[in-house]
């Protein structure tokens, strides 16, 4: 039997053309039928970087690696796959283990050696193009020129060369918007807070910078990090850049973003660009610093209780609903407002909703625990999801299978042709004349035989009695929250059953909404652990795919309110 091959293109900007993609892939299919092998399937990146293996398309191809579908996986090089040294050799280790070849149209078939010395080359290739666009961007801020970004109060002047070249990086003021960072100065440095500028500028209709509402953050900023409207210096005519470097975190591929030295700081005089005067600045630092004193004077350096350093890169949510809560007026986050209480984040810090009213977090930890275990799979909503949920399934999975049902169709007009050649032949017609073509069909015979082998097996169904199962589980899962060994595991559990808590006001009390994640649930049910940990094979992993086709808003219909 062939080999079967699966196909990976990748471009990494915006920059690139996308037709680079089907260049790719036109080459590697060419280079696939020299060689006699089948192309099973083709997974495309298109403008994302090789310096992370967060990509889509690579995420599907690894998946379906471990499901068996192919035997071998093709690309031009081996840096379209990853150009980090750690990323290309995790991927190498993977596909190893499960007995897949990786092989490039540049380098061949890929073994340790090629990974360590080409993947060594193409860590320093992105280092070096690093340094050479931080240095290309320094010489532009020393001109006075952007770097990227624009900040409120300016906008882009799109100048041209004499050769009709554009020349980028060119800003000039808006004076209805320096206007208003003139007023917020003046507000804050007479004693109004950025939050009741904030309320006061959504109030009158005013756009922020992103073109929706104000918030307190995008006045008061970090003023470490020159974040805010009241922090930028390039409101009095000082253009600061490289504040920050970026790094990639290891354990999640996310940039993560750390203050630099001000001895790093490159700093450029724009006069042109000024919009505040020196005395109403130093008055809104003076204010500043006054409120920083005053908040580090509230607690004691040697508290116990102070986070230690990275602290709060490893954090798990301290509450068991932070982030999964929405207002049900605006859709904006619940979050903390006490140590007891909750309420809505646009009320409070934008004055942009009506929904003041809060909720204790002891309470709604009362209302979802219970609700999740007695409401949420009750027989009635259960019986009407599977209905939903099977209807759909058969029309994705119709969907999947609509190329093997015209494969099946194909192999079935090539047996027919070689039939039809068979009996020309039985009937006095020259070899000669019929050889050519039935090579040809015996060649695509094999290729769909192979096609429809790699046929993947028929999902599972859900379980009649899921309800039930699901309550029992849930109950355990409650219980283990008082259990300090079981606990974290129990919080984390219950996290993933739970889609999204709307917390919604009528007639002045709040009414709790709660929708389920269907994939979470799934899991618990298929887990046989007691506490009931998320497994990701078998069972859990084919049908925990499905929901992402048939899960979401056809899942509402299963949302309770209490």
């Amino acid at each position: 039997m062939p080999s079967r091959v699966a196909l990976y293109a990748r471009y990494s900007s915006d920059l690139q053309r996308d037709a680079s993609i089907e260049d790719q892939l036109r080459i590697c299919r060419e280079h696939a039928a020299r060689h006699g092998w089948t192309v099973v399937d083709s997974y495309t990146d298109r403008a994302i970087s090789g310096a992370s293996m967060r990509r889509p398309g690579i995420q599907d191809l690894i998946t379906d690696a471990a499901s068996g579908r192919f035997d071998i996986i093709l690309t031009e090089a081996m840096d379209r796959i990853s150009r980090d040294q750690e990323d290309i050799a995790g991927f190498y280790k993977r596909m190893e283990f499960a007995g897949i070849k990786l092989v490039t149209i540049s380098e061949g078939e890929l073994g340790a050696m090629h990974i360590g010395l080409k993947g060594t080359m193409n860590a320093l290739y992105l280092k070096d193009l690093a340094q050479k666009t931080h240095r290309g961007l320094q010489g532009k801020i020393q001109a006075g020129k952007s770097a990227g970004g624009n900040a409120y109060g300016y906008r882009v002047v799109r100048g041209f060369r004499g050769d009709g070249t554009p020349i980028p990086g060119d800003r000039e003021i808006i004076p209805e918007e320096a206007e208003i960072v003139r007023r917020i100065f003046r507000d804050f440095s007479n004693g109004l807070s950025p939050r009741a500028i904030a309320h006061a500028l959504n109030k009158e209709g005013i756009p922020g910078p992103s073109g929706v509402g104000w918030g307190q953050s995008t006045i008061n900023g970090n003023a470490e990090r020159g974040t805010g409207i009241l922090n930028n210096e390039l409101y009095i005519g000082r253009l600061v850049w490289n504040r920050l470097r970026y790094i990639k975190a290891p354990n999640t591929g996310k940039r993560i973003s750390r203050p630099n030295p001000p001895k790093d700081w490159v700093i450029t005089d724009v006069p042109a660009l000024r919009i505040i005067d020196d005395e109403l600045w130093q008055a809104v630092k003076t204010k500043q610093n006054i409120a920083r004193r005053i908040s580090s004077t509230s607690t004691t350096p040697t508290d116990a209780k102070a986070p230690k350093a990275g602290f709060w890169l490893h954090q798990r949510p301290k509450h068991l609903l932070t982030g999964l809560m929405r207002c049900g007026q605006c859709g904006g986050g619940y979050v903390k407002i006490s140590a007891t209480m909750f309420g809505c984040a646009a009320a409070r810090n934008k004055g942009t909703c009506e929904n003041r009213l809060n909720i204790r977090a002891d309470h709604l930890d009362e209302i979802v625990l219970t609700g999740l275990q007695d409401r949420l799979m009750n027989p009635d909503v259960f019986k009407e999801f599977m209905d939903a949920f099977i209807a759909e399934r058969n029309t994705v999975i119709a969907q999947q299978n609509a190329h093997f049902t015209a494969a099946e169709a194909e192999l079935s007009r090539v047996k027919s042709r070689q039939k039809v050649l068979v009996q020309a032949l039985m009937d006095g017609m020259p070899a000669r004349t019929v050889k050519d073509e039935m090579i040809a069909l015996e060649a695509r015979e094999d290729d769909l035989k192979a096609l429809l082998a790699a046929r993947p097996v028929s999902e599972p169904s859900l379980h009649p009695n899921l309800a039930n199962i699901y309550r029992d589980k849930v109950a355990v899962l409650h219980k283990a929250l008082g259990d300090p060994p079981l606990k974290d595991e129990a919080f984390n559990a219950i996290r993933t059953l739970i889609e999204e808590i709307r917390l919604i006001p009528e007639n002045g009390e709040l009414h709790v909404e709660i929708r389920g994640a269907l994939a979470g649930i799934l899991a618990l049910c298929a887990s046989h652990k007691k506490t009931a940990g998320i497994g990701t094979g078998g069972l859990v992993s084919v049908l925990a795919s499905q929901m992402k086709l048939v899960a979401g808003a056809r899942f509402e219909r299963a949302a309770f309110r209490l």
